[in-house]
């Protein structure tokens, strides 16, 4: 479950930057994945080849290294690029890409980067995202891969591919839980000032002109629901909180999250649930009981389902 590099290096992290590059994109994967104490990634930007990159934006990039950059990755981030629709990358860089992916290099794609992974027949029979505004576009010119307009990012284990600019942060946030687990992506996310979790199943975009005035009532009903995790939880409960109907919560919340209410709550309660495994030497009964899970019965269970592994060994993959 967690991923660092060979004989216990940093992970290290390539953001490919090609013509065109949108620079809130680049920026995401290489101030997220920045090297700091207790942050086990290194951050790489390379092109083409060496050299000045013209950026979309009136931006251009000064990049030292060249595609040999990633040969040396664990992860290869694709960041998004004006007129992806046009032309392919050029042919060097759909190369490399094949050949860091069959390396065991990761990729992964934000907003119209999904483009490039695509180009080189790795997306092909699969899952894969991209901004709304180009799905069309990406169906349309590689019409084998399966893309789903409607999601934040996908994951497809080695490949993955996440919407506009912002679910890039939300795809980063997903790879540091992955790797290291829910205590460091909460951390990461304090230090971004972003929203420790969302689904990569949640809509890229509420299709209404005028939202309905909730999305604030709602955002303090989860933090509060946060507080209280060990306690009794209901749709009833959380909806009188927010001073609507269950009804109008429930929908307006999966609208929102991409999770109904006790979706949402269940998660919720097994995210800190690992985050005691990781950093706490609680045992099993009493995390479950802190999480409001109940007993270690259920945690199992849910651990099972959700992660597909068990408390112990999640503790042993993820505790320091």
């Amino acid at each position: 479950m967690g991923r660092g590099g060979p004989a216990g290096r940093n992970h290290q992290i390539a953001v490919l930057v090609l013509e065109g590059a949108k620079p809130l994109d680049v920026g995401i994967p290489a101030q997220v994945f920045s090297h700091r104490p207790g942050m086990p990634y290194e951050v790489r930007v390379c092109g083409a080849a060496p050299g000045l990159v013209t950026g979309g934006d009136g931006l251009a990039y000064h990049v030292a290294e060249g595609l040999e950059a990633l040969e040396r990755a664990d992860t290869v981030f694709v960041p998004g690029y004006r007129t992806p629709a046009d032309a392919d990358p050029p042919a060097v860089v759909v190369d490399a890409l094949r050949s860091a992916h069959a390396r065991g290099t990761r990729l992964a794609a934000i907003s119209t980067g999904a483009f490039a992974l695509a180009a080189t027949g790795l997306l092909d029979g699969k899952r894969a995202t991209t901004h709304w505004h180009y799905t069309g576009a990406l169906r349309a010119r590689h019409p084998l891969v399966q893309v789903d307009g409607n999601v934040l990012f996908v994951d497809e284990g080695d490949v993955l591919t996440s919407a506009g600019a912002a679910s890039g942060i939300d795809l980063c946030l997903h790879l540091v839980r992955r790797d290291h687990g829910v205590g460091l992506s909460n951390e990461v996310a304090r230090r971004l000032v972003a929203a420790p979790y969302r689904s990569g199943g949640q809509a890229q975009y509420v299709p209404r002109s005028v939202p309905e005035p909730l999305g604030d009532l709602f955002a303090e009903t989860r933090a509060w629901a946060l507080e209280h995790l060990a306690e009794r939880l209901t749709l009833d409960v959380l909806a009188r909180n927010a001073r609507v109907s269950a009804r109008t919560f429930s929908r307006r919340f999966v609208a929102d999250t991409g999770y109904t209410p006790m979706q949402w709550v269940l998660r919720a309660r097994v995210d800190l649930a690992r985050e005691l495994l990781e950093r706490s030497d609680l045992g099993v009964e009493q995390i479950a009981h802190e999480a409001g899970l109940g007993t270690g019965t259920n945690l199992r269970l849910h651990f099972q389902r959700i992660l597909g592994t068990t408390p112990t060994e999640y503790r042993r993959t993820f505790a320091p």
